[in-house]
């Protein structure tokens, strides 16, 4: 008797966990085809609507769902990249729980997959000499808002980076965008990954590149109407300004083998990082030969007040390249910018491309941007 009991006690803990391990068996949520169509499958027997949103899609695809409560959609052929998604359920904001592969960011966070190739593409790992990464925290006495005033930087060295060189290292300052932080640009944007296959190639000078955290006013990030606001848009952009130039730019001197010529200073940045290098370069142009803005946020900036003492000769600019993406939100004020810098006699190399407000906008402008500068002319 005791032992039919216990077998009898035994069945529905065991056969429990069977039954719920089949109705929620493991599934493929992303399935990359041959044809680069790529096929969602997300989970929620409960939602009575599910959309599908990517990167480089202008619009959210409609999922159909299945009788085992599985949406799916497909996506029409897409080119090799790397792109950020995620799932709206019944309006509400969803990740994909069965792809641990995620943006950082410091507002919101989406899914990542990779279209490969049929080569290797530059903002992968290949089999070429690799740069070093190093992070840096040291106490601000500039920028608000943050836990015992610690604020950081990365710096890329190039393969083989010495020291002692005889010529010091040209510098970029790379700045990144609205809600991410100073690793946006390499944990995101494979900056670092496009260096290393750039300068295996041939295509860009040695240099070192510094990526600040680029905020003044760590409030700015909290809602994103600040972006409606130009006060607010200044004190930000002032503070960061401030930190840059009194605080990170000496340290990098002082800590790294960087020239400390102008010509051989560079500084670029995408949307918010766009919008303080136009106006950091535009307004320092005595520590800045190099400019580049990607899909720049000037959409509130009163450039006509700020760069109303703007002089070519006196900028004496060896490169001001803005560029942006034809779907972008921020074109028209990103042209208008380019019509009002003619006026002032400014040479600007204008860059438009196919592309929204994304990541894969900016890589492409990296990979594009980087082997122009610190050449001779």
């Amino acid at each position: 008797m005791m032992r039919s009991i216990r077998g009898l006690a035994l069945l529905p803990i065991v056969s429990a966990p069977f039954v719920a391990a089949q109705a929620l068996a493991p599934f493929r949520s992303v399935e990359i085809h041959p044809d680069r169509t790529i096929t969602f499958n997300y989970r929620d027997a409960a939602a009575a609507k599910v959309e599908l949103f990517v990167d480089g899609l202008s619009k959210p695809m409609p999922m159909e769902k299945n009788s085992t409560g599985i949406w799916t959609a497909t996506t029409p052929p897409l080119a090799p990249e790397v792109y950020g998604y995620h799932f709206e359920a019944n309006g509400d904001f969803r990740l994909d729980p069965a792809n641990p592969s995620t943006t950082i960011n410091l507002v919101d966070i989406a899914n990542l997959f990779t279209v490969p190739g049929d080569t290797p593409q530059p903002w992968e790992e290949t089999n070429v000499p690799h740069g070093t990464l190093h992070q840096h925290i040291y106490t601000t006495s500039t920028v608000l808002g943050l836990p015992q005033n610690q604020s950081s930087y990365y710096v890329y060295t190039p393969p083989a980076y010495d020291a002692k060189a005889k010529k010091a290292y040209p510098v970029l300052y790379l700045l990144h965008g609205w809600s991410d932080s100073d690793s946006g640009w390499t944990a995101v944007g494979r900056a670092n990954l496009i260096f290393d296959n750039l300068l295996a190639e041939g295509k860009m000078k040695p240099m070192v590149v510094v990526m600040p955290l680029g905020y003044g006013d760590m409030s700015f990030i909290h809602n994103f109407n600040v972006w409606e606001d130009p006060s607010t848009i200044d004190h930000n952009t002032d503070l960061f300004a401030q930190a840059l130039l009194t605080e990170i730019l000496p340290r990098i001197e002082s800590e790294y083998h960087v020239s400390k010529d102008r010509s051989d200073r560079a500084i670029a940045g995408l949307s918010m990082g766009g919008l303080e290098s136009l106006e950091i370069g535009l307004t320092h142009s005595g520590m800045f030969a190099w400019i580049g803005g990607f899909s720049s946020a000037i959409h509130n900036l009163d450039y006509t007040r700020k760069l109303a003492s703007l002089d070519p000769q006196a900028a004496d600019l060896r490169l001001l390249w803005i560029a942006c993406g034809t779907e972008d939100s921020l074109i028209e004020p990103n042209r208008r910018f380019i019509s009002y810098l003619k006026t002032k006699d400014m040479h600007v190399t204008q860059t438009e491309t196919l592309g929204l407000h994304d990541w894969m906008v900016w890589r492409d402008n990296l990979i594009h941007f980087a082997p122009l500068l610190f050449q001779k002319k």
